[in-house]
Parts: structure tokens; C-alpha cells; sequence
């Protein structure tokens, strides 16, 4: 079946990122709970295991702002399956096991993975395993010039310069003198080496994770940020896609326009591409980015679809996003390009926001299923919205809520405290909660909110949507503070973890028999 099919099959999946996965070393990773957490997915007739993007975070620990598109996160790397590799002794990865916490404490988490991957490397360099010598030479050998040796090169000088974000870095480093780079290569040979090293680590314990996946029939749908963070491995190596100045610096940046929900928009910050470059290239660095993704992934949401069509263009010294204008994307020509190079596109449209006609056209041109999310379903007057279940087209993949979104229990209990409130100034956003607490029950036909998580999984499983998924804080009721991302704020996001025992038997065995009942379980495959 091609990867695009898979997108057409009426079928249920799960929303958690691998460093939310308990474990005993600080941080969720690809080990051996990654593979019993597949196993057990799939055992309750999921097919889709959704994650968030998988690169090397750099500020604020997000993963929409990874230091490279193509490399792997170094902190998902597991310490378990390093003594199976024989890269660390049992005794080194026991002296930091601790018992698993319900969120990431970063700092700490960081510093004792990246000690284990010292410790590695320096087994390495001594092992005399030729496996594991043949493939990181393999490994270096396709990768490397496609995006490795820059990507370490960069990491390394990043490292040596204490983080600095690229604009403060020495001009003849900034702008890839060649003399400078020349020296950086020799004064910085080991540290380039142990970044190679650990993704080929990463690599080697992803496809591993995969190809355990694949075994189970379970599928992993993956995540493409349509911009790249400014401080990243992507704009220092490819300048000539962006657009930039002489210097390297943004000519305009990213964003979207005030609305509803912002007077001032959203000042993303990051920079924009040159479509008409890349046009003359054939989309060559964007084809590499898909044909990386789809090593790694089955499918994958492209965030901020809308940003094809039309982007937002900001002044790059502006403080706000008031100031700007619709530019032109690549629209059609660049899919075309796509599909022309790697055949059939696994791609869910992420066309959340102002989705204008010439959007959705171009989403439905190529056959992309789109979003629905519930918790956008309902209004206070009770009005039919796109995102209630009766108005989903088959080709879209429904949400509960989404990475983004306050948990289902969180966002409902918010509603009733809204609702509840006495303050004259607060009336008219009590009285629209109240109604959109009504629009809820009246929609579901429910004479009470009890477990509404689980009344809202039902009907969105019900829905003609192909693809219902659903975080793993929904399917167990958690409410606001367990939440993975709250926009707008820099710091204390993504650090939830799913706790040990709390995704029971009993839970997977009630979603099951919800699959089963929605006609989404799959076909016999494997050990189910």
C-alpha cells in the first residue's frame, strides 16, 4: 500500500511526543518504554502513533524551534539500549536512574544524557566492535554531505561560542568565511566527530523504534514546522534559501496578522524563504527535508499549511505583528515538484486559522485531509461551525484538542470557572462560556458533563472523519496541568510525562472497544 493510502483508511491514533514517555534517566527516550508503549497501541487497535517534531531543541526546549530540520533530538537517545551496544557499562546509566517524574526538569535531564554521550563516545573510540564502526561510516557516508558535517560543524562552534544565537556569532563564522571555517574543522575535530556520533546513535535507535512499529501494523505520523528557526544548522549552511541580507540576517520575518484572539498577531520571528530560488532549484532543499522525514515517519502534518499559499511578511525590527503583508507561497508548482520527485505525499494540512477558499482548493488539489478539532466545534449561540461532526468531510483527520490546546478536562473546567464568575467586567465572557457549555451538552445529547473527555473521544470516533486522534491527556481526563504547550509563553513548556501506570489496561481496553465500535480497528496484523 502506498503511504498516501494509509491516510484513507478509516482509523483511530494517539497523540504523545517520546520525551513525555516515562522512564528513570529525566526525559522520555526510544527505549524500552517507546517499544512497549508501541506494542501496547497497537494491541488496542491504534494505528497512528502522532509526535510532535523530532529535532535538536534549542531555546525554550520547543521542538518548533530545533536547531536542525533534518537531525535527530541527542536527549531522545536511550541509555538502556546504550549497554546493549555495549557503549556504556550497567553501572554508569544506575548511578542516575531515579524514579520517573510526572514533568521534565530540563537543565538536569540535559546535563546527565549529555554526560552518558561523552562516556559513549569515549567507549567508542576504543570499542573494538566493527558493527558499530561499519555503521557510523555508513551512516556518515549518506548523510553527511546532504546535511551532517554541517549540521555538526555548526552544533560544534555553537558550543564554543556558549550558545549564542546566530546574529551575535563572529562575522567570518556568521557569514562561513572559508579560512574560518578551514581553522573551526581542525580546532574542533573531536567535537564535530561526537556530534556525528550522536545521530547516528539517534538513527540507529529510531529505526530500530520504527521498524518495531511497522512489525505491529502501527503507523507514526510525524510533524514539518513549515518555517525553520532562526538560530538553526538550515539558514548558517543554505542562506541562499532564505532571505537574507548580506550579513546573514533576516530581510523580513514570519508571523500572523492581529484577529480574534491577538490585537497584536503573532510575531514568530522566523525567517522566510525565497521561493523563486528555490523554484530555480527545483525545491531541492525541500525535497531533501520530505525525503529525510519520510525515512523516519509514515506520514506527516505539515504545520502551518496556510504559509503554501500566503505568509505574513514582518519588518524584521518590528515588535509586533501589526505591521506587515500577505506574500505569495509556492502554492501548486511546489507540490507538483514534490510529487514529481518522491511519488505519492503522506501529508495531513495543519489549516487551522483564516482558511480562505484559495486554501482549501489548494489542500483539496492534492487530496490532503485537513483538521478538525472539537474544542473549536462550539459557540455560544449554538451556531453549526466546520469543526462540529456532522459537518467533517471524510478526508480529515479530527482532534479533540491539539498540542496547542488546553487538555479536553482542563479547557472544560476553565469554561465552568469562566462561567461561574460574579465580576460585572467579566459578564459577557461568562455568559459566552455558559453557552458554550450548553452547545456542548446539546450537541452530545448529554444530560450531564461527566467524563466529558471521554463523551467528546466517542463522537469524534463516530464522526465520517478518516483519522480521529486524540493526546493521551484526553484519553485519561487530565486537566490544564498536564497540558503540553501554552502559545505566547517562553518558558515551562513542553516538560509533560505520562506517569507510570496511569495509561492502564482497563483505559486501553474501554478505547479499544470504542475503536472496535466506530468501525476504525485495523485489519489483523502481526501479534494483535
Amino acid at each position: 500500500m502506498a503511504l498516501s493510502d494509509l491516510l484513507r483508511l478509516r482509523s483511530a491514533g494517539l497523540l504523545l511526543h517520546p520525551t513525555s514517555l516515562p522512564g528513570p534517566f529525566g526525559v522520555g527516550d526510544l527505549g524500552m518504554e517507546a517499544h512497549r508503549f508501541a506494542e501496547r497501541l497497537a494491541n488496542a487497535g491504534v494505528s497512528w502513533w502522532q509526535m510532535l517534531p523530532l529535532g535538536p531543541p534549542g531555546g525554550g526546549e520547543s521542538p518548533y524551534n530545533a536547531l536542525s530540520a533534518f537531525a535527530g533530538n541527542p536527549m531522545l537517545i536511550s541509555p538502556e539500549l546504550l549497554v546493549q551496544d555495549g557503549l556504556l557499562a550497567p553501572e554508569q546509566i544506575d548511578a542516575i536512574r531515579e524514579p520517573s517524574q510526572s514533568r521534565v526538569h530540563w537543565p538536569s535531564a540535559i546535563a546527565r544524557k549529555q554526560k552518558l554521550l561523552s562516556q559513549a563516545f569515549e567507549r567508542f573510540r576504543t570499542s573494538p566492535s566493527p558493527e558499530l564502526h561499519l555503521s557510523l561510516e555508513a551512516f556518515v557516508a549518506r548523510e553527511g554531505e546532504a546535511w551532517l558535517h554541517d549540521y555538526a560543524l555548526f552544533a560544534s562552534l555553537r558550543d564554543e561560542l556558549g550558545h549564542r544565537g546566530l546574529p551575535d556569532w563572529p562575522h567570518e563564522l556568521r557569514t562561513k568565511d572559508a579560512a574560518a571555517l578551514h581553522q573551526a574543522r581542525a580546532r574542533l575535530e573531536f567535537q564535530i566527530a561526537r556530534h556525528e556520533f550522536a545521530q547516528f546513535l539517534f538513527e540507529r535507535q529510531w529505526q530500530a523504534l520504527r521498524s518495531h512499529c511497522q512489525k505491529l501494523g502501527l503507523h507514526l505520523l510525524g510533524d514539518v514546522p513549515i518555517f525553520v528557526a532562526r538560530d538553526s544548522a538550515d539558514v548558517w549552511a543554505h542562506p541562499e534559501v532564505f532571505r537574507l541580507d548580506a550579513d546573514g540576517q533576516p530581510l523580513v520575518v514570519a508571523g500572523v496578522p492581529p484577529d480574534y484572539f491577538s490585537e497584536d498577531g503573532q510575531l514568530w520571528g522566523n525567517p522566510l524563504y525565497d521561493w523563486a530560488h528555490l523554484k530555480e532549484t527545483g525545491y531541492r532543499w525541500w525535497i531533501e527535508r520530505f525525503r529525510s522525514l519520510l525515512t523516519r515517519f509514515d506520514a506527516a502534518r505539515v504545520d502551518h499549511f496556510i504559509g503554501f499559499y500566503r505568509a505574513w511578511q514582518i519588518p524584521r525590527d518590528s515588535k509586533t505583528a501589526k505591521v506587515g503583508e500577505f506574500v505569495p507561497g509556492p502554492r501548486s508548482d511546489f507540490f507538483v515538484a514534490l510529487k514529481d520527485a518522491l511519488g505519492g505525499l503522506p501529508i495531513v494540512a495543519e489549516d487551522l486559522g483564516i482558511l480562505t477558499d484559495e486554501v482549501r482548493a489548494l489542500r483539496d488539489e492534492f487530496g490532503f485531509p485537513g483538521l478538525k478539532v472539537l474544542q473549536f466545534g462550539f459557540t455560544p449561540e449554538g451556531h453549526e461551525t466546520e469543526h462540529q461532526p456532522h459537518t467533517f468531510p471524510e478526508n480529515c483527520v479530527v482532534y479533540t484538542g491539539t498540542h496547542d490546546n488546553d487538555t479536553t478536562a482542563g479547557w472544560w473546567a476553565q469554561l465552568g470557572r469562566t462561567a461561574a464568575s460574579k465580576d460585572p467586567e467579566e459578564e459577557a465572557e461568562a455568559a459566552a462560556a455558559a453557552g458554550v457549555r450548553r452547545s456542548v451538552l446539546g450537541y452530545l445529547g448529554a444530560q450531564d458533563d461527566h467524563e466529558i473527555h471521554w463523551k467528546l473521544i466517542e463522537v469524534a470516533l463516530q464522526s465520517k472523519a478518516k483519522i480521529a486522534i486524540f493526546p493521551v491527556q484526553d484519553l485519561l481526563g487530565q486537566g490544564s496541568e498536564h497540558r503540553m504547550n501554552r502559545p505566547g509563553l517562553a518558558e515551562g513548556n513542553w516538560a509533560y510525562r505520562l506517569e507510570p501506570g496511569s495509561l492502564d489496561d482497563a483505559t486501553l481496553r474501554r478505547l479499544a472497544d470504542a475503536i472496535e465500535r466506530s468501525k476504525r480497528a485495523p485489519a489483523p496484523h502481526g501479534p494483535r
